[in-house]
């Protein structure tokens, strides 16, 4: 086919532009609406055009060798033909910088087709074929920055399609049935100012499939089935200036839906089907200056909610056309100072709170047309307010009641004719009540209200500002007297087996014809006991490994976790930092664990509707030891010995004594104290020297040591070191004394005090002992032991004296014992010199006899150690007795 052959009938149109400075330049010819099959050859002129136009066609195929001489040109336009594909091998390297293929047939392309027009191509157009997905990696063209693909059957787009343009400026993507963008499908437009998806099938709006837009700035979504928008849909679109959901499936607005939205101007939410808005869903938007509102269903946001559009602090234009407000709130626009443009129409508006508008200080047009105004005398400024503003050719406002004024425009009313005679709008007369239940209870909530109007009355009940639904209701009438007949409405609301889901404000709705009236909101809680789900389990340790409880509950509110330890809040493991609690886990450890961290640990779960414990025993193994050294001893023959071993522990070990490595003979002069801590020999003879060996056990472990005894010969009874010696400078003139007490010795957790008295076989003794002797004893000797007399002579057992002694015991007031002998004439004499002090920490008690003269002798007990100086006198006792 020829260039002249296609030039001899006038119906081909070929248009052909020619460079300027080409021979041909004054040459124009139109071959548009032909029928040509592929693209012609024009000869030796294809060098230098600049645009080939090949409309309206049959062309089916585009070939590299039919572009080849198109060497200058940058527009070609292929629309209206037959192309059903496109190959990589469709397209030379060309200069084309403008590329045309709309309304073909095109089903499937070839990744890479555009490769070689990648440096010069902006404009890429493939509108109205069959393309109904996009191959990866499909455009690897660098300049590009419009591509429009409206009118093809594509329905999901995959993450990364788009890669390889990053010079996209826009993106058009209407009308193709678009059910699923996956994330990150628009990843790599980082230039990309305008995305249009109108009318196709989304039905959600996240930031998943909008990553990536950081430069978007206009964002058309009308026309789709869009119902919810993520909290987080914005934060990769944070330069968005123009936002389009008009007609789509919105039902509410939280205020976390247009979250990052600093920048935006226009808002349009027109056509939804909006019924609730959040307190704060318009804050942050702080640069809006238009908001399309109108055909939405958002009149208790106008009629009930105060400050509904705080934030909005340029916003110019707000459109609420078509959305059934009944009445204006006082604070309905507050916030909104820099409003010019407020749209009311098309709402049939029955009343408006005293200046409703007189905040709007710059607004310049309010369209308001309502036929069904309650002109009484609440109403009487506003005809004047807008005839001082100058708003009355944009307002058509007329009367409906009373019936005197129906049908007049309020303009027509005199400020006379606004008067209050009756109240046939509601008024709510009993408020609903703020209630706490328990889960599983049933519970109501009572809402009164009376009118004047005979009118049917609706009920309805909200929930955090959105309509129960199903909600079950008890509504009633009757009449009551106020000034005429007044009818008063009450409705009951019934929420039973409560769960944590009905926690909520709940608010009462009482309409009639003239208007609706709300009240306050009455805040549900919900509680419930707490209950465990994690309990402590007691614990049995080694001493220095961690121990770890567990304890975590359930209730509403979330409870409170608290742990005690033996009743209290004193951890020893707390003053040295070794303990931890981990609230997030649910544990609380201890490491590096001690005895002193034996104990009952509580743990105690709490909220506002009550509290419950769990506990658990916490007990430390720790092998045996000796807690004072083993010291020898040295007694004189005749003397009392006492030999310590002291032992720590836990179990508590068992102790047992050894002689020279052999079993030890227990005799009547052999007494066992404080478990056998403590080995005390009465009356020593030389036979009792010798190595004893104490050996302690418990399931961890044995440990022994030993003591050496040294019995040395005592003195016969004339011998002159049994005189007695001159008494103390301070008067005390002490008889000897004999006294055996067990005090204070530290025995795992608790205080072991054992008196061991020693009922000797004697029954006379041909010595008289005068020396001073004092006898050291506890401060707080256990009752038992001076109620009971409670002594242990031998390993586990107890002795008593020989029968026919006259040994007797002298108990104190404190619980010590005092062991006297009676010679033979009947006369009281105290034993052998004894005079010992055990190796304890706790405070000791000092027992003295004095000579008090004038008095006789009275007994003192002295308290000295730790705490303050004691005295106490027990009363006087004869000298004969002594």
């Amino acid at each position: 086919m020829t260039l002249f052959g296609n030039l001899a009938s006038p119906m081909y149109l070929l248009l052909i532009n020619i460079k300027a400075d080409s021979p041909f330049s004054d040459i124009n010819r139109k071959l548009n609406n032909n029928e040509l099959e592929i693209i012609p050859d024009l000869g030796p002129v294809s060098a230098n055009i600049t645009l080939l136009s090949l409309t309206s066609n049959k062309i089916a195929n585009i070939l590299s060798e039919h572009l080849k001489p198109f060497q200058s040109l940058e527009t070609l336009d292929l629309s209206n033909n037959n192309i059903s594909e496109l190959k990589i091998s469709s397209f030379p390297s060309l200069q084309l910088k403008y590329l045309y293929i709309n309304s073909n047939r095109i089903t499937s392309m070839e990744p890479g087709t555009f490769d070689n027009l990648s440096t010069t191509l902006q404009v890429l157009k493939l509108n109205r074929n069959k393309i109904s997905a996009i191959p990866q990696k499909m455009f690897k063209l660098s300049h590009l920055q419009h591509l429009e693909l409206n009118r093809n059957k594509i329905k999901k787009i995959d993450g990364l399609t788009f890669q390889g343009l990053p010079a996209l400026k826009s993106l058009k993507l209407q009308r193709n049935g678009v059910t699923r963008l996956m994330d990150g499908a628009f990843w790599g437009l980082t230039n990309m100012e305008v995305l249009q998806l109108d009318h196709n099938n989304l039905t959600e709006v996240t930031k998943g499939w909008l990553y990536g837009l950081l430069m978007l700035q206009q964002l058309h979504l009308s026309q789709n089935a869009i119902n919810r928008i993520s909290p987080d849909a914005w934060e990769f679109c944070q330069k968005l200036s123009e936002l389009d959901l008009t007609f789509n499936h919105l039902a509410r607005l939280d205020d976390s839906s247009f979250v990052g939205l600093s920048v935006l101007v226009g808002l349009y939410i027109g056509n939804n089907k909006v019924n609730y808005i959040a307190d704060c869903a318009f804050r942050g938007l702080s640069s809006l200056q238009t908001l399309d509102l109108k055909n939405n269903e958002i009149s208790w946001t106008i009629e009930d909610m105060n400050g509904a559009f705080s934030g909005l602090d340029k916003l110019r234009k707000l459109i609420l056309q078509g959305n059934r407000i009944r009445s204006i709130t006082k604070k309905a626009f507050s916030g909104l100072d820099a409003l010019e443009h407020l749209d009311l129409s098309n709402n049939a508006i029955m009343s408006v709170q005293g200046n409703a508008f007189s905040q709007m200080k710059k607004l310049k047009e309010l369209h308001l047309n309502t036929s069904s105004l309650l002109c009484d005398c609440q109403l009487k400024w506003l005809p004047q307010w807008m005839s001082e503003n100058n708003f009355q050719s944009f307002v058509n406002a007329s009367c409906a009641h009373p019936q005197l004024l129906k049908g007049r425009s309020i303009f027509a009313v005199s400020l006379d004719g606004f008067v209050c005679d009756d109240f046939p709008k509601p008024q709510i007369t009993v408020q609903p009540e703020t209630q706490s239940a328990i889960k599983g209870s049933n519970l109501s909530f009572v809402c009164s209200a009376a009118s004047s109007s005979d009118s049917p009355m609706t009920f309805a009940w909200k929930k955090d500002n959105e309509l129960l639904q199903d909600a079950e209701m008890e509504n009633y009438a009757h009449l009551r007297a106020q000034g005429g007949e007044v009818m008063e409405y009450t409705t009951i609301l019934r929420l039973r087996n409560v769960e944590f889901s009905n926690e909520g404000k709940y608010q009462c709705v009482i309409s009639n014809h003239f208007g609706s009236s709300y009240s306050v909101k009455a805040k549900l809680t919900v509680n419930m006991l707490p209950s465990f789900t994690k309990i402590p389990m007691d614990l049995t340790i080694r001493a220095g490994a961690m121990a770890r409880l567990e304890c975590a509950a359930v209730g509403h509110p979330v409870p409170q976790i608290a742990w005690q330890k033996d009743g209290g809040t004193d951890f020893p493991a707390a003053r040295k930092r070794r303990m931890h609690v981990m609230p997030e886990d649910d544990v609380f450890f201890i490491v590096d664990v001690k005895i002193e961290d034996t104990g009952v640990y509580s743990c105690t779960a709490q909220n506002t509707a009550g509290s419950i414990s769990a506990n658990a025993t916490l007990t430390v193994l720790e092998t045996p030891s000796f807690l004072r050294p083993l010291l020898d001893r040295t007694v004189t023959k005749g003397e009392t010995a006492v030999l310590q071993c002291i032992a720590g522990g836990s179990p508590p070990p068992r102790l047992n004594w050894t002689k020279d490595d052999s079993p030890l003979v227990v005799t009547e002069r052999h007494f066992f104290a404080a478990g056998n801590q403590l080995l005390i020999i009465v009356d020593t003879d030389v036979e009792d020297a010798g190595k004893y060996t104490c050996e302690m056990s418990n399931t961890l472990g044995t440990e022994r040591g030993n003591i050496r005894l040294n019995v040395i010969p005592t003195p016969t009874c004339d011998s002159p070191q049994n005189i007695a010696p001159s008494l103390d400078d301070d008067g005390w003139a002490t008889v000897g004394i004999v006294i055996i007490a067990v005090v204070c010795c530290v025995v795992g957790t608790s205080l072991v005090w054992v008196v061991i008295i020693y009922h000797t076989r004697r029954r006379n003794e041909d010595c008289s002992i005068t020396n001073t002797d004092e006898t050291n004893l506890p401060a707080d000797i256990p009752s038992y032991l001076s109620s009971q007399g409670t002594l242990a002579e031998r390993q586990d057992g107890y002795g008593s004296s020989e029968n026919g002694s006259h040994h007797q015991f002298l108990t104190s007031s404190v619980g010590g014992y005092f062991l006297q002998q009676r010679d033979g004439n009947g006369r009281c004499k105290m034993l052998s010199r004894f005079s010992m002090l055990l190796d304890c920490s706790t405070q000791y008690w000092r027992l003295r006899i004095q000579n008090i003269p004038g008095l006789g002798r009275k007994r003192h007990l002295i308290g000295t150690g730790l705490g303050s100086r004691y005295r106490q006198e027990w009363g006087q006792v004869g000298m004969e007795q002594w």
